[in-house]
């Protein structure tokens, strides 16, 4: 997935804007952009576009936290509407998607689906606990699909009045999330999601941010607005050029046999490498610009 968009839960035209903008998945919000009063309304709303999502679309939900008491609410309203996947707000490590987990499998059981079929991404630093203990993912759950951060939540947790410097760069702290994301991301073997990007009108810092993030690894990025999606979309579809070379690399390993390193171009590449153009293959796949 290379853009996820969130959309909130109890607007019908907001929904409705959101799953026209191309996205390549929806996340029907039924936590912060939907104020307490309102949750009831946004659980029946989510069930009801979940159903009648066109063909072919994704469509996660992000619930309310564990801690909240909201959660079991949540997945009775939209499990039986067969979401692909939802999303884990602050989560403060592995235990809590084993939590998730089992009480999926309830909620799935009771719905009559099959027991796993709904993938779980978690946001794992929105606190400082959860910021230390990105390393417990690995291995937590089969439903695991991928690992994002926030930053706005951990600013608010540890008291700092912004995550920005005067040049727009992230801080210290908050580049520290970001790198242990990227971290467990890879020992968890699933994608890396980079964070929103809160001002939705300027697309240009939003193209730098997509760009640095797809070059550090990352595979896609959180939306919070349509007219994020296309820029989003457009950095983290791998170019032509790119799927060439990663093709041309794939077939001088294959035609090598058993070796460890081959020339190419005039220039030697080893597994690493190679490891590197299959995923850059797999993510052309997934976008739709390779069969």
């Amino acid at each position: 997935m290379r853009s996820l968009l969130f959309v909130p839960g109890d607007s019908e035209k907001k929904l409705e804007k959101g799953f026209s903008a191309r996205a390549d998945a929806v996340i029907v919000d039924l936590e912060d952009s939907v104020a307490p009063a309102n949750k009831p309304k946004a659980r029946t709303l989510a069930g009801e576009a979940i159903r009648a999502r066109p063909s072919g679309h994704r469509v996660y939900v992000r619930v309310n936290d564990l801690t909240t008491g909201l959660t079991d609410a949540d997945l009775a309203a939209v499990v039986p509407a067969k979401p692909d996947g939802l999303i884990l707000p602050k989560s403060q490590g592995g235990a809590d998607v084993q939590q998730l987990s089992t009480k999926l499998r309830v909620a799935e059981i009771e719905a009559g689906l099959p027991d796993g079929g709904i993938a779980i991404l978690p946001i794992i630093t929105e606190t400082g606990l959860a910021t230390l203990s990105t390393a417990t993912y690995a291995g937590c759950s089969p439903r695991l699909v991928g690992l994002t951060w926030g930053a706005e939540d951990l600013a608010a947790e540890i008291g700092a009045q912004t995550n920005r410097d005067a040049h727009g760069r992230y801080t210290d702290v908050f580049r520290l999330a970001r790198s242990v994301t990227l971290l467990a991301a890879s020992a968890s073997v699933v994608a890396a999601i980079d964070t929103v990007h809160v001002d939705f009108r300027d697309l240009d810092t939003l193209r730098t941010e997509c760009l640095e993030a797809e070059r550090d690894g990352f595979t896609g990025k959180l939306a919070i607005h349509p007219a994020q999606v296309s820029v989003i979309n457009e950095v983290f579809t791998p170019s032509r050029e790119a799927v060439e070379q990663a093709q041309a690399l794939v077939a001088a390993f294959a035609d090598a046999g058993n070796a460890g390193v081959v020339a190419l171009e005039g220039r030697m590449y080893d597994i690493p490498h190679l490891k590197r153009a299959q995923r850059l293959l797999s993510r052309a796949r997934d976008a739709g610009v390779l069969a």
